[in-house]
C-alpha cells in the first residue's frame, strides 16, 4: 500500500486504552485501522498540532501527524474531560518533539 499510514501509540495511550471496555476498544481499533489502510480519519478537529478523533458518544482520541506516513496516537479521553485531555496530549507531543518517540 503506497498511501498507508504507520500508526504508533504512546505508553500513555496504551495505558488509557487498556482500561476501556472491550466494545470501546473495538470501536477505536476499527477507526485506527481505517486511518492506517485508507487514510480515512472520519470526524476530526485539527488544532495546535493535534488531530482530535471524535465520536458522537463523546469519545476522543488525540493524535499527531508526523510527515505524510506516520500518525502518533497520543492519548484518549471523552468530551467531559476534553480540556484536560488536550493539555495532556500537548505535553506528550512536546516531549516527543524534544526527546524523540519511544513506544516502550
Amino acid at each position: 500500500m503506497l498511501n498507508a499510514i504507520e500508526i504508533r501509540k504512546t505508553p500513555e495511550f496504551k495505558q488509557w486504552f487498556s482500561k476501556l471496555p472491550e466494545k470501546t476498544q473495538i470501536i477505536i481499533n476499527a477507526r485506527l485501522q481505517r486511518i492506517e489502510h485508507d487514510s480515512h480519519f472520519g470526524t476530526v478537529n485539527i488544532f495546535d498540532g493535534l488531530i482530535e478523533l471524535k465520536w458522537k458518544t463523546g469519545l476522543r482520541v488525540y493524535t499527531h501527524r508526523m510527515g505524510q506516513r506516520l500518525l502518533i496516537v497520543l492519548l484518549g479521553g471523552n468530551k467531559n474531560g476534553q480540556s484536560k485531555g488536550i493539555r495532556q496530549a500537548k505535553k506528550i507531543l512536546k516531549d516527543i518533539q524534544e526527546n524523540g518517540f519511544d513506544e516502550a
